[in-house]
């Protein structure tokens, strides 16, 4: 965080804390955690008005206690208990006592003079501006006279606000006058609220006078009171649509043809989204979002795509873009989350502040702003989505049965669950697509991913080869029921038969029958001795003894692109297709550089010593002498020769590891080892370094991990390097020619990302395009649509 405040300046000097904070949003450095930290502030911040910076502050107070016309104890309570404080340590706290003391005054209409009651009512408005605790329509009418002379935003906003709340009460249903009057009000706040946020853009000057200051903070108050009140409009929203039937209703209406029902939703969903875009957050994410979900809405039923009709085709879209418009939600409370709880409890525990308050203020603040609206109306809006298509929640990348003891934790080698006796369902929030199941314990059976992830994805993938049920669920009611199983032995069913996905849960433990665990086996490792000075061509070399899996996989690749002008369909379409210029360092080359630099003595007794080092600091300094030994070595000059007859020199290369242990059944180490992109042959140095960055990722503390858990000896791993010319391509896709799901032998399936594909290996930021394709009869059917961030 970029943000230091010296509270006791900030006390002293609020005008040149908000002025500098004004111009924070509009730096280029400027990080939207760092500009949510900054609203937060800003209503804490008291009034810069003039009669509040005078030598003599609340003077009216002093006047009041020094009145004749009323009682000499009212007279001191008043002098002691609101003007002693407020001259010596002003806080919102009087404010309270003020306001109980007005109601205590005025409760018996009389008792006290008039002019001393109305001195008093006046006094309590200036607290309240001073403390900038003003309704919002007092706000608002504050700066009326400030807008542009053409604006009408303020009354449109307060007159539609006045409506809504003479109709407080009222039951709200899909063609009441109320709904219409709410939905109302949310727009004109919108547009005012967009109107003020432009008007701020403008900046302040560092010689600024107090009154330009004591304005801008009016406007930015404004600004935030509209954002708290869009909160409010919201949650009345999503009140009304629950009490016409939420999801339910919103999912009968689509089979009835009628889409119409889905308008207001999407519009105050998206409305929703752009006040997270006024306050600062990803707003360029916030506008995509929000132009898809207005386009989907647009075009309704009327396309179709492949074999799919129209309301599978606008459920899969829609469903594409909540997914998007989750994640986004899902994004800015992990923000805060990561900013708010360390430092509120330091700060809580310096001002004795009680332990429940502290421990639950991330949650409050996340619950009490826009963006926990936007949540819940995207959570109803997917539920009604998979009404539509049909869709339970659950999505089944490896099917079968399980059983074992269910356990929430996150799936990596280190949180290994090798103590925990039996078999093991894990439940997982979240995964970033690197991971190996097994790695985390021989004795998972079944993972349930808490979050979608495309099927053909490295952890995808890697399940399938491991043979462990894989599932997903993206619905919040059954992951919570998923949750409350924690700790419970329980057998699962997953299955992808038929139109959709299907999970069940038994508990009923006289049903289990043994399960026998067993780990795939590694083929036979192979050791290169030979020291090879020269790199391997695709088409003619590269294989698994010298070069390892992926570069294997990669030559035979371009042996079929080569073979591929001759191969023509049943129509004389030729099938031919090319891959990017490759080569390979084989095996032997970064011990050959060992032996060039004198260090194999050292790299021996260093690979020997981490064989049997402990998990703590001394498997640490380990890997970490071995790593900068080797990351430090040059490839042979002989190397770069071969490679200069390969690539020209102004050739942007990409650097990937292309291991012995990597790309295997049981074995996957995806994301193990290190791929340097954008280098060349022109500056050997910087190659040089890329080269040996990847032959030293062989022994990352992961890496090492990784094979230990594999049984693998640390000795027999070796590492060939995969160098490729880079390539800028529109669309990656993944191809598997048996469905992985369903095993069907008749299908292709394949996910498609715009891009360099980090969609189709991990999922982190979005899902790809997922295809079934007839081999025979060319039918195409759409699985979902891709949403990315």
């Amino acid at each position: 965080m970029g943000v230091t405040i010296d509270l006791t300046d900030m006390l002293r000097f609020p005008g040149l804390y908000f002025v500098n904070w004004n111009k924070f949003p509009c730096r280029k450095d400027a990080s939207p955690q760092e500009t949510l930290v900054i609203r937060k502030i800003h209503p804490c911040l008291p009034s810069f008005k003039a009669e509040f910076t005078a030598s003599v502050p609340l003077t009216r107070i002093r006047d009041i206690a020094h009145r004749n016309d009323i009682p000499h104890d009212l007279k001191q309570e008043i002098k002691h208990t609101i003007q002693n404080k407020l001259h010596r340590n002003a806080g919102p706290e009087d404010l309270v006592a003020t306001e109980a003391m007005l109601d205590r005054i005025t409760k018996n209409p009389g008792e006290y003079s008039e002019a001393f009651v109305e001195q008093f009512k006046i006094f309590h408005r200036e607290l309240k501006d001073f403390f900038n605790a003003g309704s919002l329509e007092e706000q608002l009418e504050s700066i009326r006279e400030s807008l542009n002379e053409s604006s009408s935003a303020i009354s449109l906003f307060l007159e539609s606000k006045r409506a809504l709340d003479n109709m407080d009460g009222t039951t709200y249903n899909a063609s009441s006058e109320g709904l219409g009057v709410l939905m109302e009000t949310i727009q004109t706040l919108n547009g005012l609220r967009k109107e003020i946020v432009k008007g701020l853009e403008s900046g302040l000057r560092n010689d600024a006078p107090d009154a330009a200051i004591a304005l801008r903070q009016k406007w930015r108050l404004c600004e935030i009171g509209l954002e708290d009140y869009a909160f409010i409009l919201l949650s009345r929203f999503l009140n009304a649509l629950e009490a016409v039937g939420g999801a339910s209703w919103l999912a009968e209406n689509v089979d009835k043809k009628n889409v119409g029902s889905w308008s207001d939703p999407i519009r105050a969903l998206v409305i929703g989204i752009h006040q997270v875009a006024l306050s600062g957050w990803k707003l360029e994410e916030c506008r995509a979002i929000g132009n898809e979900l207005l386009a989907w809405q647009e075009r309704g039923l009327i396309e179709t795509e492949g074999s799919e009709d129209g309301k599978t085709v606008w459920g899969l879209r829609l469903k594409a873009t909540l997914d998007r418009a989750k994640r986004l939600t899902e994004e800015y409370s992990e923000a805060l989350l990561q900013i708010f709880p360390q430092n509120v409890q330091l700060l809580g525990k310096a001002f004795g502040i009680p332990e429940n308050s502290v421990r639950t203020y991330a949650e409050a603040e996340i619950r009490a702003g826009v963006i926990f609206q936007v949540s819940k109306l995207c959570t109803l809006l997917l539920k009604a989505v998979r009404n539509t298509l049909g869709s339970q929640g659950w999505d089944v990348l490896v099917p079968g049965d399980a059983f074992g003891t269910l356990i929430q934790k996150a799936l990596s080698r280190d949180q290994c669950l090798q103590s925990v006796m039996g078999p093991v369902i894990l439940v997982v929030n979240k995964a970033d697509g690197d991971e190996e199941v097994t790695s985390a314990g021989a004795n998972i059976t079944g993972v349930i991913l808490l979050q979608e992830l495309p099927h053909l994805s490295h952890l995808g993938v890697r399940a399938r080869q491991e043979k462990v049920v894989f599932v997903t669920c993206e619905d919040d009611d059954k992951s919570a029921d998923v949750k409350k199983l924690n700790g419970k032995l329980v057998r699962i069913e997953a299955s992808s038969a038929g139109k959709g996905n299907r999970l069940l849960f038994h508990r009923r433990l006289e049903t289990l029958s043994k399960i026998i665990l067993h780990r795939l086996l590694l083929k036979p490792l192979i050791r290169i001795r030979s020291y090879l000075l020269e790199v391997l061509y695709f088409s003619e070399d590269a294989d698994l003894q010298s070069c390892g899996a992926k570069a294997a996989a990669c030559g035979r690749l371009a042996s079929l692109a080569a073979a591929s002008s001759k191969v023509y369909n049943d129509l004389g379409v030729p099938a031919s297709f090319n891959v990017p210029a490759g080569a390979v360092i084989p095996f032997g080359s970064m011990e050959m550089a060992l032996e060039r630099s004198g260090s194999m003595e050292t790299y021996k007794s260093l690979v020997g010593h981490i064989e049997t080092a402990k998990i703590d600091g001394e498997l640490d300094k380990l890997c970490n002498d071995l790593q900068e030994l080797i990351s430090s070595l040059q490839p042979p000059k002989e190397i770069f020769e071969s490679l200069g007859k390969v690539f020209p020199d102004s050739a942007r290369l990409i650097v990937r590891s292309s291991a012995n242990v990597e790309d295997l059944a049981g074995m996957s180490a995806a994301g193990l080892y290190e791929s340097i992109p954008n280098v060349s042959l022109s500056n050997p140095i910087i190659f040089g370094r890329a080269v040996g960055r990847v032959w030293a990722s062989l022994y990352t503390r992961r890496a090492v991990l990784s094979r230990r858990t594999a049984s693998v000896p640390q000795e027999a791993a070796v590492m060939a390097v995969l160098v490729q010319e880079m390539l800028s391509p529109e669309l990656s896709f993944v191809l598997h020619t048996l469905s992985p799901t369903d095993k069907n032998d008749n299908l292709v399936e394949g996910e498609v990302a715009p891009g360099l594909g980090e969609t189709l290996a991990s999922g982190t930021r979005g899902t790809p395009w997922r295809l079934s394709i007839g081999k025979f009869d060319g039918s195409v059917r759409t699985l979902a649509f891709a949403n990315f961030s």
